[in-house]
């Protein structure tokens, strides 16, 4: 096997052990599809928009909430179990490890953002009108979003609660200006001039344009901007890494 097919194996590797140990959780279910679901439905209980209107951003909430929920867990996990050690120090490359770590985050985003696809479709007059944005903001999404979590698990700690609090400190803001709430045409100029620093921006215009929306983007600037916020959080990430190892030694 070659070098680039064995870091390939390796990172499928990492992202199934992740599934299996820290994803197949009730908890980790719960929190993943009722905390997104009543966040939003609490905001827009003071707006007396028509159900299907809700659909778009309960889909790109849930989503984003999935997708980047146990990734900033995982790491700070490990170092407790003191098994992060011998995974950096296994044959598999620190970057087919984050890959793991994102595939594993994408794929559970992917699979649970499918109940509330479903529930919206049956309790509302929403519909799908166009698969393929819709598709590609919950594929690209996805990964975009699990990428950050794995970011946010970059800092040298053991302390779950010290990640989460960083984590909650990022993902709010970045919900706030993501015109999942209010459409970003409608927001405040520094809103629309903040929201192109949130990746769920993003992913929510392509989710929007598949509920048959307008976009306030084009699905190619959404798509290629989520696969560049993607391999950046991975970066970063990856230098963060090597930089904590490296003080370490």
């Amino acid at each position: 096997m070659s070098d680039l097919g064995f870091q390939v194996h390796a990172a499928w590797v990492v992202a199934k052990k992740n599934a299996m140990v820290y994803y197949l959780k009730p908890p980790v279910f719960t929190f993943g599809l009722i905390f997104p679901f009543f966040f939003y439905l609490a905001f827009a209980a003071g707006h007396r928009a028509p159900p299907e209107a809700l659909a778009p951003g309960i889909v790109a909430m849930a989503l984003f909430f999935t997708a980047s929920a146990v990734g900033p867990l995982v790491t700070p996990w490990e170092r407790q179990a003191r098994t992060y050690e011998r995974l950096v120090t296994s044959p598999a490359s620190l970057l087919a490890v984050l890959a793991g770590d994102v595939l594993a985050g994408a794929a559970f985003g992917v699979v649970l953002v499918l109940f509330p696809l479903v529930l919206v479709g049956l309790l509302t007059d929403a519909y799908i009108a166009a698969p393929m944005p819709l598709a590609l903001g919950i594929g690209e999404g996805a990964l975009a979003f699990a990428a950050l979590g794995v970011l946010l698990a970059a800092p040298a700690t053991e302390g779950p609660s010290q990640v989460m609090m960083l984590s909650n400190l990022v993902r709010l803001p970045l919900i706030f200006v993501s015109g999942v709430f209010v459409p970003l045409d409608e927001m405040p100029g520094w809103g629309q001039w903040l929201a192109p620093f949130s990746p769920l921006s993003y992913a929510a215009d392509l989710i929007r344009m598949g509920f048959g929306e307008p976009g306030y983007w084009s699905p190619t600037t959404d798509a290629l901007s989520l696969i560049a916020f993607a391999v950046v959080f991975v970066s970063l990430a990856r230098m963060l890494h090597q930089r904590t190892r490296n003080g370490a030694l």
